[in-house]
Formats: C-alpha cells, sequence, structure tokens
C-alpha cells in the first residue's frame, strides 16, 4: 500500500519550520513592515494607469529587463563596469545565491538578530546557517566572533544588512571592510534601507573582488512591485543568472518601475518626509524612560521596553488601531522589543498619544505582583 503522507517525503528541515506569517491588518494603521505609507500625486497615478492601458499582456516580458536594468544603473549610481540582476523583491536574489553555492558542508553566515530570509532560506535550500550574535547593548558587530566564525566555518556566503533589520544600526564600515577581507567566498551587503543611510558600499564595488550590493525598491514606495536588484562583478551575477528562472520579472513590474524611476525626485521627497518624521519620533520616544529607544538609519525604529512588558504594551496599540511589530517573544538580545515604522506624521502621533499616555508603572506592578 502507497503511504503518500507529506510527513513521509518532505525534508525534516522543513516539517520542523513554520511558513511565514503575516498577519492581516485589518483597518489599523500600518506600522509593522517597513513600508512607504505615501501614494503617488493624482496626476502621476493618471500618466501610470495610461501607460499600463497600452501594456501587452499577451506577451511574456522581457527576460532580461534590459531596459529596466538601465534605468536602475542611472538612478542608482551603479558603476558602469558591474553587472546587474534582478528578482522578485530581495527574496528570490537570496534564494538565487543560496540555490547557486548550496553543497555539502556549506553554511550561510550573518549576524544575528537580522533579517529572518537569510536564515530561512538556507534551510530551504539546504544549507548551515550560523547567526553570530551582535552585541547585547548596542547591536553593534561583535568582531571577535565574526572573526571566530569567519574561520571555524569558512561560509560561502556572508550576508551583512547595512543598515540591519530589525535593529536599524549601520555597522562599522571599517569591520564591514574586515569582513569581506576575511571572507572565504561571497559578501552580500544588503542595503535594503540604503535610502534612509548615510552610507553605502555601491560605491566601493571592485574594489573587493568577493563583494556585490543587494537592494530593493520596496522601502521607497514600490512595495507592492517586488523588485529587488544585485549590483557586483559579472564573474558572479553570470553564475547567479544561470540559476534565475525565466521571465522573473514580470511585465507590469518592469514597466512600472521604470516608470517610477522617471520620477524618482518624488519618492526621494518622500523619503525625506520619513527621515524628519523618524527624528521626531525617535525624540519624543526618548523622552519616555520606560523605554530604551536605539538610534535607526532605516525607516523604523527599535525600542526596549525596560519598565513593563512588551506584550501588554504591543496588545494595547492594537486595541488602540495600530499594528507595529512585536519582537518581544524572540530569544536572545531582542527580548521584550517592539519595532516601529515610521508613517505619516498623523499615524506617528497616533503612536505617540499612545505611548505616552501608556501607564507603563501599571504594568509593571501587575508583574511584581504576579
Amino acid at each position: 500500500m502507497k503511504n503518500t503522507d507529506p510527513k513521509n517525503w518532505i525534508r525534516p528541515e522543513i516539517l520542523n519550520i513554520s511558513a511565514y506569517h503575516v498577519p492581516d491588518p485589518g483597518n489599523m494603521i500600518k506600522l509593522d513592515a517597513m513600508e512607504n505609507p505615501y501614494t503617488w500625486p493624482d496626476e502621476m497615478v493618471q500618466e501610470w494607469q495610461a501607460l499600463l492601458k497600452d501594456t501587452a499582456l499577451n506577451r511574456y516580458p522581457d527576460p532580461a529587463s534590459q531596459s529596466l536594468k538601465n534605468k536602475i544603473r542611472i538612478a542608482f549610481s551603479v558603476p558602469d563596469e558591474m553587472g546587474i540582476l534582478l528578482g522578485n523583491g530581495s527574496d528570490e536574489i537570496i534564494q538565487i545565491i543560496a540555490m547557486a553555492v548550496s553543497g555539502t558542508d556549506r553554511c550561510i553566515l550573518a549576524p544575528d538578530p537580522g533579517f529572518v530570509m537569510y536564515n530561512m532560506i538556507a534551510k530551504f535550500v539546504g544549507m548551515n546557517y550560523i547567526g553570530v550574535p551582535l552585541d547585547a547593548d548596542d547591536f553593534s558587530l561583535d568582531m571577535d566572533a565574526m572573526r571566530a566564525a569567519i574561520k571555524q566555518h569558512q561560509p560561502a556566503v556572508v550576508f551583512l544588512a547595512y543598515p540591519n533589520n530589525p535593529t536599524g544600526n549601520l555597522f562599522d564600515a571599517q569591520q564591514v571592510q574586515e569582513i569581506i577581507q576575511l571572507s572565504p567566498g561571497l559578501v552580500v551587503i544588503d542595503e535594503a534601507y540604503a535610502a534612509f543611510a548615510d552610507d553605502s558600499f555601491m560605491n566601493r564595488l571592485g574594489e573587493f573582488p568577493n563583494l556585490v550590493v543587494m537592494r530593493t525598491v520596496s522601502k521607497m514606495g514600490l512595495a507592492g512591485l517586488r523588485l529587488g536588484y544585485l549590483a557586483g562583478p559579472a564573474s558572479w551575477l553570470n553564475e547567479f543568472d544561470k540559476v534565475r528562472l525565466p521571465y522573473n520579472i514580470n511585465v507590469l513590474t518592469q514597466v512600472s518601475a521604470e516608470f517610477a524611476l522617471k520620477y524618482k525626485s518624488v519618492l526621494d521627497q518622500q523619503t525625506d518626509n520619513l527621515c524628519q518624521q523618524r527624528a521626531r519620533v525617535f525624540d519624543r520616544l526618548s523622552a519616555l524612560p520606560a523605554l530604551q529607544v536605539f538610534p535607526s538609519q532605516a525607516n523604523f525604529i527599535l525600542v526596549r521596553v525596560r519598565q513593563g512588558d512588551a506584550n501588554s504594551l504591543f496588545e494595547k496599540l492594537k486595541e488602540a488601531g495600530i499594528l507595529i511589530k512585536n519582537l518581544a517573544r524572540s530569544e536572545g538580545i531582542l527580548n521584550n522589543c517592539l519595532r516601529l515604522t515610521i508613517g505619516r506624521q498623523e499615524e506617528n502621533d497616533a503612536l505617540l498619544e499612545v505611548l505616552e499616555q501608556y501607564d507603563f508603572s501599571e504594568i509593571q506592578a501587575g508583574i511584581n505582583g504576579s
């Protein structure tokens, strides 16, 4: 008799993990996913819609997305001598890289906590994942631990989020350079939040033979397009392109992204607004003694609830119609932490009103009395 139980066929490492969960925000203010909260001006939307009307959906898209690559190179100052590979979001690029380098006893290494997909995709492709703990006080790189881990595990790929997600900080550039030089394999600088940061490794491509830079357009207001790009030496990207599925960037994404980049100044102004809001929210949060507020160069702020229970505060915000990211149940240095995406001024004001009126001492008293 055939045994068709999936548990007999699905790999154990897949059976033992949970699918990536995205909560339904309903009608809540959505400050959980690091999205740009702004829409386009009406006249820009109308021009875009007219462009889509004439887009041929009956034909496959350009498999190389060459026109879009050219626009990306100009818009984001990708060096002329570097190649560009596009992905269905940066998630697909991470998967492409992992599939290309996977093998017996191969591993992916990254600071921990970091972007969850590094770990998940390593499991998807059957690779080991090595998470190297960050400094518990300020989430900086523990260079002694990084040096030891690279020497011991000889990773095929090192991912460095720059700035880091979910902590928001920018690692020391000299330490990043040392990791690039120490690493035996590829080093991917993940600059998903480059639009909000003061530094980038894009202009250093070519300086190191094992360096590539990965970005996404999601955080600058184009999350719905699912478009990421990898820039780096052709010697790496040509190999990754062999793993990329044909037509992975659909025609609507290609047309829409090209159109949006024509109006990059609009997106840049939205980014500037968010940076101003980030500074304002950071100052207001820092005035609350019950919170430890960590500096950020991304479009979110990480806070630790020093007095009280972060889970209770998370639920209080949900009751007020505000959804944030609850990291409080995380093991290690993210314990009792919450991540707050920067939104529109009125959304930030709603968040701040709840936090500034919240009675942290009451929750602390309840915990002490339990």
